[in-house]
């Protein structure tokens, strides 16, 4: 019999990606997290549990003793949706491989690889159920797998899902584990459980094969929020929900007064915090149960953080797919649920609540406290070239009449075993993959350009932007958040520091910025030039004039201070410089 008590633990994190569960850095997930607790509340002292990222072992080769050394290993992963990352990357299937074959002890995996393994994390695919060469998978919670397998003395357990109770008390034990993740503390997002399961049947989702909704009592996930929180963590997303709408109902309905114990409890125990978002929200909520519905993303406004996106699975807007596939809202329902959290949440700090959707040249340049977000899934049963017409008419009839997206998310489909996708598989996206692929690009030109320009106009102010890599050039980063905005700024910078920065210019999903305030006296040429208006001869005249001098009181405000430096406080392109510059006496480059 193993004593707990002698137990060497070491736990490998390869991220995840569930279409509700988030685990890619700089967010965690709450595997490692609930695996630590739960190996703690079977006995196995704290000191005794390693925590690694698939990316700390590939950048430090010495920390894979620690997966040759330990009594147990467990290796946490598996995306079951498709995507693209740029704070780390996934663990490949060769990878997970090495891992059991490096292993003296016993090897465990877990997480929703068990749902299927491909080749490749991306549409278009197939995947298969592997054991990766491991003694065990957890094919229930791997959490509820490694707390019994402990307690038998590393013999075995039975498969079973945990219960709300285990679950409360092992996200507060595992707690501490975030200090051993290499972003921790100051670039790391910790994601929180609400619910999981989901009352609808949608082909594709692998979140029904966790059943119903079941639900964490706010208390449970505040003293979650409290235990980070006392671990160093400031971020916080609320994404492992299929709709944060139905939090503490009855899985369908709103339940307002549960949102209001549940936020303004993670507001009193982390009055600190940094970030407060979330991710899913199902937009036949907000149209079946519409008062509750506004009451309910009205709260969310009231404590979230600005920025926030509540993810809208309308996946098509063609009604034979939505058939086929037993999605859940139709286009003109989605468009509804679209206006309404524009209406409740779209306004901006500084403003009063409920006057969203706010933009243009009078709205305050910081980001809407809420908008929705758009999912679009392709190689759906059903789905024919007009589909994504129609999906183009939806979007485009947003941007038309004057709402706002945080984003669009356009993806290909991968199937899985035990959802309906899987006797279709990939075979309907390999077929559309060349007009997927000219339809994403219309959308990012016809859509996403001309929409972030809406949502983060010239001299929008971005705080906290950690910055990231180099890349031709320029210095990009990222907020912590809910899709956060990939923002390029002029010049090589120091990476892993943040700074505010000012928007001057828009991608199709990301946006470019300068420094903010940047201080005139020690501005670049290429900061100058980048914001609107200011072309070389201008940036050229501010430079041969410097240094500017300001005494004290001589201005009350940006706007005086480029008028005093003898600057046009607007340019041609009609470009207030005052959103963007200062002068700081005494300072500026030689």
């Amino acid at each position: 019999m193993t004593d707990p008590e002698r137990l060497s633990v070491t736990i490998v994190d390869g991220y995840v990606d569930e279409p509700a569960h988030f685990g890619v850095p700089p967010y965690v997930s709450t595997y490692p997290r609930y695996t630590a607790g739960a190996l703690v509340d079977a006995g196995v002292p704290r000191d005794r549990i390693t925590y690694h990222t698939i990316d700390g072992l590939r950048d430090e080769p010495d920390r894979w003793r620690d997966v040759d050394e330990a009594d147990l290993m467990i290796y946490l992963g598996g995306m079951t949706v498709p995507g693209k990352y740029v704070g780390g990357t996934p663990a490949e299937p060769d990878e997970v491989r090495k891992l059991a074959w490096t292993a003296n002890g016993t090897s465990l995996m877990g997480g929703p690889v068990k749902f299927g393994v491909g080749d490749e994390n991306a549409g278009a695919t197939e995947t298969e159920r592997q054991d990766l060469d491991f003694d065990f998978v957890a094919k229930g919670d791997v959490e509820a797998a490694v707390h019994d397998l402990v307690e038998s003395g590393l013999e075995g357990f039975n498969n079973r899902m945990r219960d709300v109770d285990e679950v409360s008390r092992w996200a507060r034990e595992g707690a501490f584990i975030v200090e051993q993740h290499p972003n921790h503390p100051e670039y790391l997002i910790a994601e929180l459980e609400t619910s999981r399961g989901c009352a609808y049947r949608c082909s594709f989702c692998t979140e029904p094969l966790y059943g119903n909704p079941e639900f964490r009592p706010a208390p449970t996930v505040v003293g979650e929020v409290d235990a980070l929180s006392d671990h160093g963590v400031r971020h916080f997303r609320l994404g492992r929900q299929a709709d944060i709408l139905a939090y503490g109902g009855d899985g369908e309905a709103p339940n307002p007064d549960a949102l209001r114990q549940l936020y303004s409890g993670i507001r009193e125990v982390a009055p600190d915090l940094e970030t407060l978002h979330l991710d899913n929200m199902n937009p036949i909520t907000i149209v079946e149960w519409p008062e509750k519905s506004r009451e309910g993303i009205r709260i969310i406004a009231k404590h979230n953080t600005p920025g926030d996106t509540a993810a809208f699975g309308l996946e098509s807007a063609d009604p034979v797919v939505q058939e086929e596939n037993n999605l859940n809202v139709t286009a003109e329902e989605c468009f509804e649920a679209v206006k309404i959290v524009n209406e409740e949440a779209g306004w901006r700090p500084g403003e009063d609540p409920g006057d969203g959707p706010t933009f243009g040249d009078d709205a305050p340049r910081r980001l809407p406290k809420l908008l929705p977000g758009i999912n679009l899934l392709h190689g759906l049963k059903g789905e024919r070239e007009e589909t994504y017409e129609r999906n183009m008419d939806f979007l485009q009839r947003v941007y038309d009449e004057g709402y706002m997206l945080r984003r669009v998310n356009i993806r290909q489909v991968m199937s899985f075993d035990g959802t309906d996708m899987s006797d279709t598989g990939a075979e309907i996206a390999k077929e559309h993959k060349k007009l997927f692929k000219s339809y994403k690009q219309r959308v990012r030109e016809e859509i996403d350009n001309p929409m972030l320009e809406r949502v983060a106009p010239p001299g929008t102010v971005l705080p906290d932007v950690h910055l990231e890599y180099h890349q031709d050039g320029k210095t990009f980063g990222r907020q912590l958040g809910t899709y956060p905005l990939l923002v390029g700024v002029p010049g090589e910078r120091e990476l892993g520091r943040t700074i505010d920065v000012a928007v001057v210019d828009h991608g199709y999903r990301s946006v470019t910025g300068v420094p903010y305030p940047l201080d005139i006296n020690a501005a670049s040429m290429d900061e100058l030039t980048a914001i609107p208006g200011v072309g070389d001869r201008t940036a050229g005249d501010i430079v041969v004039n410097r240094p500017y001098d300001l005494e004290d009181g001589d201005t009350d405000t940006d706007a005086d201070a480029a008028s005093a430096l003898g600057i046009e406080t607007e340019t041609e392109a009609g470009v207030d410089l005052s959103r963007f510059v200062t002068a700081r006496a005494g300072e500026w480059a030689d």
